[in-house]
């Protein structure tokens, strides 16, 4: 089992390296930074006129501040301090912008699955991939949204607890909830991922057949996250290298390291699955 292991893990290396998965994230991150302000700009305005919303802005820097690079954290702070009313136009324009950039990380990703699968250019037509990248989006956000819920809500359940526990149990009360918590993270995390396998490519897969690049790229994902959060916080500074643009290329870098884990869990499953043929076609010889 190991070697099997090592040689497919070998094969997945190999093929992502043949099929540019590197230039790939690239243009996903690119996308995915076009994205991720104007979004943002659009939650914070929403998330604000409710009542709690102050609150809720609050829990929501907590959760990021798990993944983030503190420069990254800095600008997210700035949009979540920032307490001026946007008018109709503005917000329209920055949910356009979200969509259309949210559809160009969609397209990247899908062009990374063909690659990874082998299949031909012209598997899908050009308004087909479109179509099939806009219905991605909710498919990914709305599992992710719940997940963010239940992280930030679940604060204030462990603080619940925290009052209402008796004191023997409490240290274990609160320690289950929280691996419950993060177990729901990591779960809608690779749900996602299943997801974008199951819809993202032109070859119907099985549910259980994208689960292991699912899981794979979970595993990688979380952390290289914690890793380059670590790394940016303890050692290096942006900064000081690129000025004032040093957040934004802080962040650029975690988009990309987000979009190469999810397309490393592609290239896993397009291995898997030539295996699969490889063994379907000696049994029928």
């Amino acid at each position: 089992m190991m070697k099997l292991y090592l040689r497919i893990s070998r094969e997945t290396l190999l093929r992502a390296l043949a099929h540019d998965v590197i230039n790939t994230s690239k243009a996903a991150a690119y996308s995915g930074m076009l994205m991720m302000f104007p979004a943002l700009l659009v939650i914070t305005t929403l998330v604000a006129q409710v009542q709690e919303g102050s609150t809720w802005l609050g829990e929501l820097r907590s959760l990021f501040a798990q993944f983030l690079p503190v420069d990254t954290l800095d600008l997210l702070q700035s949009y979540m301090q920032t307490r001026r009313v946007y008018s109709n136009q503005l917000l329209l324009s920055a949910t356009a912008l979200s969509i259309f950039a949210g559809l160009g990380v969609m397209l990247s990703l899908m062009e990374g699955f063909r690659r990874a699968y082998s299949l031909p250019q012209d598997a899908w037509g050009f308004w087909d991939r479109r179509l099939r990248g806009i219905m991605l989006l909710p498919i990914a956000m709305v599992p992710l949204s719940i997940a963010t819920l239940v992280v930030v809500f679940g604060h204030q359940i462990e603080l619940w607890m925290i009052d209402n526990a008796g004191h023997e149990l409490r240290h274990i009360v609160i320690f289950f909830w929280r691996m419950a918590r993060w177990s729901i993270a990591m779960l809608t995390s690779a749900t996602v991922m299943s997801a974008l396998y199951h819809f993202g490519t032109s070859r119907k897969e099985h549910w259980l057949w994208v689960a292991p690049g699912a899981a794979a790229a979970t595993l990688i994902w979380f952390p290289a996250t914690l890793a380059f959060g670590f790394y940016v916080t303890r050692i290096a500074d942006y900064s000081r290298f690129y000025g004032s643009f040093g957040a934004g290329i802080a962040t650029l870098v975690w988009i990309y390291l987000t979009s190469f884990s999810v397309l490393m869990g592609a290239e896993l499953n397009g291995v898997l699955y030539r295996e699969r043929q490889e063994t379907l076609n000696g049994q029928t010889r």
